[in-house]
């Protein structure tokens, strides 16, 4: 309604031409460099997610690994442009809806007999995993109610209206109308998308409770320490580990049974033991987290992000295996090419062309597109090595997003709606909401911060953006009066 025809009116190669239209240069460049941060450190989490994948299944250095799949997508986005990042867009998706679908339906299949669809549900319900919706008011909590429709709305106007790896996507609608389809029909696909694979990880969750799970999922650091001093240490631990699960399965099939007898009360007795084992499972495998820190201090211990390739590794056959991976690389690759492909318009067209060099040839500045995408990708490996201290990906690439499309939204909204504000007073107050945001996820962290300002990181969004339209207005005010006097 508001951002695409802006953009279409205007015939905008980025979304943030359109500032210095309605502000000026410094405003323009300093939204461009909020986005360039951002999108350049979460392109990063994008290289390091396959990754992972492919450093376990091939015993390979995370980081030569990290290195070798940027290099990969560098390789294609910087000769192909980008023609290559849709093209290969298509097939992509594409291949990523069939394999998720697959892999859903075999972990299905994989249960035992006598566990059927609605019992794996139950499982997962009975065990915390489907709370879906949590109405309690709670700026502490990052995923209930309030927090979805409010604070992620702004999120995803910020993403969908002024992040340029999206934005580009409607630039290239050959109609209004066009642009405004493809938009929708990400919505279509995305959520549904989303929620198979959020599913079929609930359902790998459900499988483990039927198959002993490893004590440790990152099977290279595993084997590392069951090869050390501490092998007898740990083999003690998986001792206990399988009996805590055995009594645990035995548990969730007497509660299936009680629920279709439904004895209520019996229900939650074996929920009460159910929730009780799995703590005391999660206390060993952080006992078993503490020795592969003593073995090797540098290494990873969250191991969340290994979960689902552990079982695709273990359980499913090797052409499935094939394809999941094939799955996986497709959706990493899409996003790294994609915003690879962002990062270097944004960087050329809004900083290099109209700040740097602002009278070379067309060739010149593809050439220098085709630079910076190279720049960018090197720099993403680089973050790509240290994005494993996130408690995992997805959170990562949220968190990211968070600390900075706030202010980037808000400065597009001040834009739109209030048209007395000028250009001054919306960079100023811009530098000043995000040095605040930034400070307040900092003490949040840090658990420094006061019980009123205690908060899921995806209100930032709010903050971020209410704090610039407020500094904004008042400071033009100011200005006003000043002027008046």
């Amino acid at each position: 309604v508001f951002f695409i025809p802006v953009y279409h009116k205007l015939k905008v190669y980025t979304a943030y031409e359109y500032l210095e239209t309605r502000f000026d240069l410094k405003t323009r460049t300093l939204a461009a460099f909020l986005f360039l941060i951002q999108r350049g450190l979460a392109t990063g989490i994008t290289i390091y997610a396959p990754s992972i994948i492919l450093s376990t299944l091939l015993n390979w250095n995370l980081t030569l690994t990290n290195i070798f799949i940027g290099l990969l997508v560098i390789l294609y986005t910087v000769s192909g442009g980008t023609k290559a990042v849709t093209q290969t867009q298509k097939q992509q998706m594409a291949v990523m809806m069939g394999g998720m679908i697959l892999a859903g339906i075999l972990v299905i299949n994989m249960l035992p007999n006598n566990i059927s669809f609605l019992d794996a549900v139950n499982v997962a319900g009975k065990m915390g995993k489907l709370n879906l919706v949590n109405f309690d008011f709670d700026l502490d909590d990052r995923y209930n109610f309030w927090t979805g429709t409010t604070a992620a709305l702004f999120l995803f106007l910020s993403y969908f209206g002024t992040d340029q790896s999206q934005v580009q996507r409607y630039l290239t609608g050959k109609s209004l109308a066009q642009s405004r389809l493809g938009l929708i029909m990400n919505g279509l696909l995305k959520i549904p998308m989303q929620l198979i694979i959020l599913f079929i990880g609930v359902m790998v969750f459900v499988f483990y409770q039927f198959n002993t799970p490893p004590i440790f999922f990152n099977k290279v650091e595993l084997n590392n320490i069951k090869s050390s001093n501490y092998s007898e240490e740990v083999n003690n631990l998986e001792n206990q580990f399988k009996v805590l699960h055995d009594k645990k399965t035995v548990d969730i099939y007497s509660l299936l049974d009680a629920q279709k007898n439904e004895d209520k009360g019996r229900v939650q007795e074996l929920k009460r033991s159910v929730l009780s084992i799995e703590s005391k499972m999660h206390e060993i495998n952080n006992n078993v987290k503490t020795i592969v820190i003593k073995n090797n201090p540098s290494a990873e211990t969250n191991d969340k992000d290994y979960i689902f390739m552990s079982y695709v590794i273990d359980y499913l056959p090797t052409g499935v295996i094939g394809l999941l991976f094939a799955v996986m690389f497709c959706a990493a690759m899409s996003s790294t090419a994609s915003e690879l492909n962002a990062l270097a318009s944004t960087t050329t067209i809004d900083i290099y062309k109209r700040s740097i060099k602002k009278k070379e040839n067309d060739r010149h500045y593809l050439m220098s597109s085709k630079y910076f995408t190279l720049l960018w990708g090197v720099l993403a490996i680089l973050f790509a090595t240290t994005a494993s201290l996130f408690e995992n990906l997805i959170q990562a690439v949220n968190l990211l997003g968070s600390l900075f499309y706030g202010t980037i939204l808000g400065i597009f909204v001040v834009a739109f709606y209030f048209k007395n504000v000028k250009s001054n007073a919306v960079f100023y107050c811009a530098i000043a909401a995000e040095i605040m945001v930034v400070s307040i996820h900092f003490l949040n962290h840090y658990q420094l911060a006061p019980n009123w300002l205690q908060m899921g990181y995806l209100w930032y969004n709010v903050v971020g953006c209410l704090l610039v339209i407020l500094f904004a207005t008042l400071t033009q005010k100011i200005i006003y009066l000043k002027k008046a006097i």
